[in-house]
């Protein structure tokens, strides 16, 4: 019993290789499978639709901010008119 001294794979048994470099059929490395064509086209249809919903935001943002300036002008022209009023 030469091989099974404890030394650690010195002797009779050959050392392990992990479960991914294992040669496949004829003598080639295997690769991680690519991705699917569902999940590609999964993936592409979320980034599609957060894209899409950004724009939407985007789109309320500006017209939230117009429709807030439109009703600062008005306050600041009411404003105005208040002083030139009692300043007369």
């Amino acid at each position: 019993m030469r091989g099974r001294s404890g030394l650690g794979g010195l002797g009779g048994d050959p050392p392990l290789t992990p479960p991914a470099m294992e040669a496949g059929p004829g003598g080639r490395k295997e690769r991680p499978k690519p991705r699917e064509p569902a999940a590609r086209l999964e993936r592409a249809r979320q980034r599609a639709a957060q894209q899409e919903l950004k724009q939407r935001q985007r789109a309320e943002i500006y017209a939230l901010n117009r429709v807030m300036t439109e009703l600062e002008q008005q306050q600041f022209d009411s404003f105005c008119r208040q002083m030139q009023a009692s300043g007369e």
